[in-house]
């Protein structure tokens, strides 16, 4: 099972899943486009270009940050998966050596019914010699 998340793990995969959306590439697109806009309100380009390349890089490491959370969330949940299913196949092998017991059981059945059933036909075969005895004594 996954261990439970805390609030800062929560917050984090909420940043991650938020960033890979299409509405994150659409505000990006328009801070950008307005960021490069400022040149045209009588901002110095250098400094534009400065304040971005500052704020992209610091979003990178953030985003490397959260997204390395993400992984390891996933990497967790993967081995809790994997561990399961090594649990359900262990139990589907206990589940073919009990069939495999019981399909011996139902053979070993059959053939004591089959021995049943011949000395029911040699108990029946001797009755008939007992019969043809005690008709013979009686004439």
């Amino acid at each position: 099972m996954v261990t439970p998340l805390n609030n800062l793990e929560k917050i984090a995969l909420s940043v991650t899943r938020g960033i890979g959306s299409v509405t994150s590439v659409i505000i990006h697109s328009f801070l950008f486009i307005g960021a490069f806009a400022l040149v045209f309100f009588g901002f110095d380009f250098d400094r534009v270009l400065l304040v971005l390349t500052t704020i992209v890089s610091l979003e990178a490491i953030y985003l490397s940050i959260f997204i390395q959370l993400s992984v390891n969330y996933q990497a967790r949940a993967l081995a809790s998966v994997e561990k399961d299913i090594d649990e359900i196949q262990e139990d589907v092998e206990e589940i073919a050596e009990d069939v495999g017991e019981i399909a011996e059981d139902v053979e070993e059945i059959q053939e004591a019914h089959e021995e049943i059933q011949e000395d029911i036909e040699e108990i029946q075969r001797d009755v008939d010699e007992i019969q043809g005895d005690v008709d013979e004594i009686q004439k």
